[in-house]
C-alpha cells in the first residue's frame, strides 16, 4: 500500500501574553487554527511581557529558545499569537531560519482554502492583497519573477517596490468593483426576502459551533422535500464562508426565513470582517439571531464573547437573540430544556429541534394577532399575499366570500382592517 497523503508541514507556535486572563484560550485557538491550516503543531512557547518588543516581537532569549526547541522537534514554520509587522517577522525568519507565519495570515490562508463561492474568493482575495500591501519589501520578488527578471542596484529595487504596490492596487480596485457588482445581485435577493413578512431568523456563533448542522435538523425535520437544501457540514473551523437561505416551512402554517452565516474566531483580522460585511448583510436584516454555542467546550464563555465582538464590529445592535447551547449530547446534562429565553439542544437529536422550532416561534411571531376576516370572493391577490407572509388557520368559500382565521403580522394588520368579521 503507497500513503499518497502529503505529509503534514510541523509547525511550533508562539505568543507573548501581556497579562491578558484570555491568554491560554487563544493560544488554544491558534493550535486548533494551525491544525485546519493542514500543519502538524509539534511544540508551544510563550513569553510573559510588559509589552511587545518593537523589531523582533520576543526578546532575544526567547528567540534563541524557540529556535533551538523548533529544531530539535523539526519543524518548518512559527506561527505567532498576534499580527505582526513586516519588520518583526523578516527579523524572525532571519534568527530562527524558520518560515513565520502570523495569525491574521493563518486565518487568511484557511480562508484561501475553504472559500467555493465566487463571492467568497473575491473577498478572500481583497482580504489578502490589502495585509500584502504594507508588507512589500524592495527585497522581495515575488512579483518580479512572475515578469520574468530582477534588479541589482537599490534604486531599481525601489522602482520594482512601487511597481509592486501599483500592482496590488490595481488588482485591490479591480477585485472592489468586481465585489460590488456581485454584492448588488445579492442585495436585490435579499431586498425580495425583505418584502415579505415572513420572519427573518440568522444563525450565527463561533466556528464549528454546529450552525450548519442546525440548519440541516431544521430542514430534515420540517420536510423531506428539504433534503436536497441541506448545506455543507464537516467537524473542522470554518467549513463554509458561505451565507446559506433557507425557507423553514413549520407545522400549522408558520414560516420562516432562516440563513447560516459565516462562522468567527478571536482576533478575526479587520480586513476580513470588512471585506465579508456583504455576505453578514443577513445577520443585520434578521428579526432574530440564534448564537450557537458549542456546550461541550470549556472556553464557551469566551465563544460567546468573541461572537458579541463581532457582531458589535459589524454593527449588528438591538436585534433579538437566543443562545442556543449546541452539542449537550457531549455533555453530563438533560438535554433538550429551555433554560429562560434559552435552549440547552444537540443539533443531531430530533426532540431537541422541534423544541428550538417552537422557542423560534415564539419569539419570532409573538406580535402576531389571529384575526378573523371575510374577503370578498374576488380578492386572489389579498388571499395570496395572506398565504405567502401570514399564518392562515383556515379558509372557507362561502357565498358571501372567503372566510379566513389567520395570526398577522402587526405591520399588516391595517391592511385588512376593513375585511374584519
Amino acid at each position: 500500500m503507497i500513503d499518497n497523503q502529503p505529509k503534514k508541514t510541523k509547525a511550533y507556535i508562539a505568543g507573548v501574553n501581556l497579562n491578558d486572563p484570555n491568554f491560554d484560550y487563544y493560544m488554544t485557538e491558534l493550535a486548533n487554527l494551525t491544525e485546519a491550516d493542514n500543519m502538524e503543531v509539534v511544540g508551544q512557547s510563550y513569553q510573559n511581557a510588559e509589552s511587545i518588543v518593537a523589531g523582533t516581537y520576543f526578546g532575544l532569549g526567547k528567540i534563541n529558545e524557540i529556535k533551538t526547541m523548533a529544531r530539535g522537534l523539526k519543524a518548518k514554520v512559527l506561527v505567532l499569537n498576534d499580527e505582526l509587522t513586516p519588520v518583526q517577522i523578516r527579523n524572525l525568519e532571519k534568527l530562527t531560519k524558520l518560515r513565520v507565519v502570523d495569525r491574521t495570515e493563518l486565518i487568511l490562508e484557511i480562508f484561501a482554502s475553504r472559500a467555493r463561492t465566487k463571492q467568497a474568493k473575491l473577498q478572500v482575495q481583497l482580504a489578502r492583497l490589502q495585509y500584502e500591501l504594507p508588507r512589500l519589501h524592495p527585497s522581495e520578488n515575488n512579483l518580479d519573477q512572475q515578469r520574468g527578471g530582477g534588479y541589482a542596484n537599490r534604486g531599481a529595487g525601489e522602482s520594482k517596490l512601487e511597481l509592486n504596490r501599483r500592482t496590488i492596487g490595481k488588482q485591490i480596485s479591480a477585485i472592489k468593483k468586481e465585489l460590488k457588482a456581485v454584492a448588488s445581485q445579492e442585495e436585490i435577493k435579499s431586498a425580495r426576502r425583505n418584502q415579505s413578512r415572513i420572519p427573518k431568523v440568522a444563525l450565527v456563533g463561533y466556528t464549528n459551533a454546529g450552525k450548519s448542522t442546525t440548519m440541516n435538523g431544521l430542514l430534515k425535520e420540517f420536510g423531506a422535500e428539504n433534503r436536497d437544501k441541506e448545506v455543507f457540514v464537516k467537524n473542522m473551523l470554518f467549513a463554509t464562508l458561505d451565507t446559506s437561505v433557507r425557507r423553514i416551512d413549520l407545522k400549522d402554517n408558520f414560516s420562516f426565513i432562516l440563513s447560516d452565516t459565516v462562522g468567527f474566531i478571536s482576533k478575526l483580522p479587520h480586513n476580513l470582517v470588512e471585506s465579508f460585511k456583504a455576505t453578514l448583510q443577513e445577520t443585520k436584516d434578521a428579526d432574530l439571531l440564534i448564537n450557537v454555542v458549542d456546550a461541550s467546550d470549556p472556553n464557551m464563555v469566551q465563544m460567546i464573547r468573541t461572537t458579541q465582538n463581532v457582531l458589535d464590529e459589524i454593527d449588528v445592535k438591538g436585534i433579538p437573540m437566543i443562545t442556543a447551547d449546541n452539542k449537550a449530547d457531549k455533555t453530563d446534562r438533560n438535554y433538550p430544556q429551555i433554560e429562560g429565553s434559552d435552549i440547552l439542544y444537540s443539533a443531531i437529536d430530533p426532540k431537541s429541534i422541534k423544541m428550538l422550532a417552537d422557542l423560534i416561534t415564539k419569539r419570532v411571531f409573538a406580535n402576531y394577532e389571529k384575526l378573523e376576516l371575510v374577503l370578498p370572493l374576488g380578492s386572489g391577490k389579498e388571499l395570496a399575499y395572506l398565504h405567502e407572509n401570514a399564518q392562515v388557520l383556515s379558509e372557507d368559500y362561502q357565498d358571501d366570500g372567503v372566510h379566513i382565521e389567520a395570526n398577522i403580522a402587526p405591520d399588516d394588520q391595517g391592511r385588512f382592517k376593513q375585511y374584519l368579521v
